[in-house]
This record gives C-alpha cells, sequence and structure tokens, in this order.
C-alpha cells in the first residue's frame, strides 16, 4: 500500500525550486514567496485529509481501469504528436510498428499516411479500442520485451509514451532492432527523465 498526498507532491515542488534558488537561480522575493506559498498551503484545510491510500497494480490492470477514458482529454498527446507527424511525415510508406500502440493513437496517424500497420500492446482492453479505431490495421497482443512480429518485418518503429514503464531498456531496443528491416526508422516519443523523477509518469495503480 502506498500513500499518495497532493501536498506532499505540491510541497516537494516547491522544495525543488527553494534548492535552485540556494544555488543562485532566485533571488530574496522569490524565496520569500515560496516561504509564503508552503505555509498558505499547510493552513489549507482543504488539504489536510486529501491523500490517499493506492495499491501498485500492473500495466495490464491499470490500463484495463484507464482504456475507457486514455484518449481524453489526455494532454501528453498535445507534446508528442507534433514531433512525431513531423518525423514520420517524410518517411516512405511502407509496413510500420506501433510498439505499445494503446488505443491506436499512432497507429491511426500512420495508417492516414498509408502505412500498413501492426500495433502490439499488452492490454487487451486497450487492443480493444485500437480494433475499433483503426479497422484497417493489425493488432496483436504482446510484451516490447518479446514483440509477436518476425525479424526484418517492418520499415518503422514507433514507441509512444511507453518506456517510461520499462525498467531495463536493452531487450526493448534490441527487439526494436530485430524487427525493423535495414535502413529503417525508429521514432521514440516519451516523457524526460526529469520529468519522470517529479512523478509526471505515476506509477500504476
Amino acid at each position: 500500500m502506498i500513500h499518495e498526498h497532493p501536498l506532499a507532491y505540491v510541497l516537494g515542488l516547491e522544495g525543488i525550486a527553494l534548492m535552485r534558488s540556494f544555488t543562485g537561480e532566485h533571488d530574496r522575493a522569490f524565496v520569500e514567496r515560496r516561504f509564503a506559498e508552503i505555509r498558505r498551503l499547510l493552513d489549507d484545510e482543504a488539504l489536510a485529509d486529501a491523500g490517499v491510500d493506492a495499491v501498485r497494480v500492473d500495466t495490464v490492470e491499470g490500463y484495463r481501469i484507464w482504456s475507457a477514458t486514455y484518449d481524453g482529454p489526455n494532454s501528453a498527446f498535445d507534446l508528442d504528436e507534433p514531433y512525431i507527424k513531423e518525423l514520420i511525415g517524410p518517411l516512405p510508406v511502407g509496413d510500420a510498428l506501433d510498439a505499445a500502440c494503446g488505443t491506436g493513437r499512432i497507429a491511426g496517424l500512420l495508417a492516414e499516411r498509408g502505412h500498413r500497420v501492426i500495433g502490439v500492446d499488452s492490454s487487451p482492453d486497450m487492443l480493444a479500442h485500437a480494433r475499433t479505431r483503426v479497422p484497417g490495421a493489425e493488432f496483436r497482443e504482446g510484451d516490447l520485451t518479446g514483440l509477436p512480429v518476425a525479424d526484418d518485418a517492418v520499415d518503422l518503429v514507433v514507441c509512444s509514451l511507453a518506456l517510461a514503464h520499462v525498467t531495463d531498456l536493452v531487450p526493448v531496443l534490441a527487439e526494436f532492432a530485430r524487427v525493423l528491416r535495414p535502413g529503417g526508422s525508429l521514432v521514440i516519443a516519451d516523457i524526460h527523465p526529469e520529468g519522470v523523477a517529479r512523478g509526471i509518469v505515476p506509477p500504476v495503480r
């Protein structure tokens, strides 16, 4: 059982700001505003009992719960989609893999550009949404460390917002290399490690 309290998160961010100030990034007024804000937050009775106990679950169970509402609104999509579109736009049409495809968001972009798309995800519930969203693509249940895709099968692999859940990148990247044809392209979009350290990618719970 873990305990998550929004006040703990916000005070942690305040602490990061104060540490940066201590190393010379900000003036006295900035520090005093942080102190005042911390006092206000600690005195806010509405936040006193805002914490919740949560149980960690694996990604399959977590995304089963999240699958019905995953597609929106999800602000992360606004961050990565413009760059993914820019990167895949000039690439020749071919066979493409949407690795950890979720509800088929990227598979849809690939299909719109004429690619023959395979989507792989470990969540049956997310795959059900993907099959409805992109009926012309082929979706398979599988894991990033053992993709159900043949060697040298695709010209392009796209993996978005998934690697933050991976504890060891080596086998995953080896799988991407295995399924890509010589000269193929790999596009990865994910959360910056500093963001992960700040809890932007929460444990699945």
